[in-house]
């Protein structure tokens, strides 16, 4: 197993709250036993529709705690898949909230590859959860210090090491990440908590630990990586990180504030991993923040920055490699006569433009046949499905119709991808 290093009082057990934590770490447990893993091996394809069933069955050879343990091991298993791959989601362990909160192992393997290929050899994670990133870590040569205060959260990340082969490359120890001495360490990795008791946090301050703490520890060490919300305002980032958005098959995922040689302070990033979307290799797009192009008419083509481009304001770089314009002032629908390849924005022809007019649309989508209707928005307050059970597209061929301003009034595009 992985090595723990647990500390004494005041974390010791000593209220209901911590006997309810070794509770939950003894069930966890008894899934390492030669009996847990062979009812975990019996449900990796279980039907959770069959759930009920199944679990009166094994209740008649296998204690009902365990059965019970195991079958939500199972459940939480498969829901890994999207993040971590059928091959590993079938190897590790995981708890409700860490599956929710662990970061998708491509991004984990990118960010992995960034530290190492700075020369970090020893790195404290921080705050780890169930180790999505310190697994990605130990695979790239890592020797991790992975941090928790929790003593399941501890537990899991140490069970996923040992199985996956990783034991002799990850520590695991369960404290205050707030405690944790790092100096003689390359880098730190710093993943706050993020969700409060009423959901997700916007504060950085009110994160846990707070974004001062971290920044401090930050700047106290040659390497670090900071995750923040992505949707954190421009101007509350600090001025000698540099700033990256993370993005696959389009959807962003996390933003990151880098730390020490290799960042390019004030500088914004944005990069895309490959996923679902056909992008066969990452693309980092690193600028300034150029002041957005100055707006004009709507050319032949349309294109669409992917999100991590929008969230690190370098619409105006996309702009700037497709000789194109906004079509609105601070809309990111960027217009050119051109058609420009490039990966950090999907391209499209436009074949009509036209003031926002349902029955016009309705109209114009019956004469054409279109059945299938793909509807973006920007700058407009109408939701996609309203709209599309109002023209109710009915035919063999498909359009996208985007809904946006154009010289200040609502407007339609009319196109399909090239």
């Amino acid at each position: 197993m992985g090595r723990v290093a647990v500390p004494a009082s005041p974390d010791t057990p000593n209220d209901t709250g911590a006997e309810a934590e070794t509770e939950a770490v003894d069930a966890f447990r008894a899934l390492l036993t030669e009996e847990g893993a062979e009812l975990l091996h019996r449900l990796r394809d279980h039907d959770p529709a069959d759930e009920l069933t199944l679990a009166t069955r094994l209740r008649r050879s296998h204690p009902p705690a365990l059965v019970s343990a195991a079958l939500g091991q199972a459940r939480l298993r498969q829901r890994a898949v999207a993040k971590f791959g059928a091959e590993d989601a079938a190897r590790m362990f995981f708890t409700p909230d860490g599956v929710e909160q662990a970061t998708r192992s491509s991004v984990a393997a990118y960010r992995a590859r960034r530290l190492a290929g700075r020369g970090v050899r020893r790195l404290a994670d921080l705050c780890c959860g169930i180790g999505g990133d310190a697994i990605e870590l130990a695979r790239a040569g890592v020797e991790v210090l992975a941090v928790d205060r929790s003593p399941l959260t501890c537990a899991v990340i140490e069970a996923n090491a040992a199985a996956l082969g990783l034991a002799d490359r990850v520590t695991v120890r369960r404290a205050d990440v707030t405690t944790v001495d790092v100096e003689g360490y390359d880098a730190v990795f710093v993943d706050p908590a993020r969700r409060g008791g009423r959901g997700r946090v916007f504060d950085p301050e009110a994160y846990s630990p707070p974004l001062s703490w971290a920044l401090e520890t930050a700047r106290g060490v040659p390497h670090a990586a900071l995750k923040i919300a992505p949707g954190v305002p421009h101007e509350a980032l600090p001025e000698d990180a540099e700033a990256e958005w993370i993005s696959v098959a389009g959807e962003v995922k996390e933003a990151v504030l880098w730390f020490g040689e290799g960042a390019a302070p004030t500088r914004f990033r944005a990069t895309l991993l490959p996923g679902g979307d056909g992008r066969s290799r990452e693309h980092s797009l690193l600028g300034a923040g150029l002041p957005d192009p100055e707006p004009g008419p709507v050319g032949r083509y349309l294109y669409e920055p992917d999100g991590a481009v929008i969230r690190a304001h370098l619409v105006a770089d996309v702009a700037r490699d497709v000789a194109g314009r906004l079509i609105s002032p601070g809309i990111a629908y960027v217009t050119s006569d051109v058609h420009a390849p490039t990966p950090y924005a999907r391209a499209y022809e436009v074949t009509d433009v036209l003031p926002f007019n349902v029955k016009r649309l309705r109209a114009l989508l019956r004469e054409r046949r279109v059945g299938v209707l793909t509807v973006k928005k920007r700058g407009s307050a109408v939701e996609p499905e309203e709209l599309r059970r109002k023209v109710k597209p009915s035919g063999p061929h498909s359009a996208t119709v985007f809904l946006t301003r154009v010289a200040g009034a609502p407007s339609m595009l009319l196109g399909h991808p090239v």
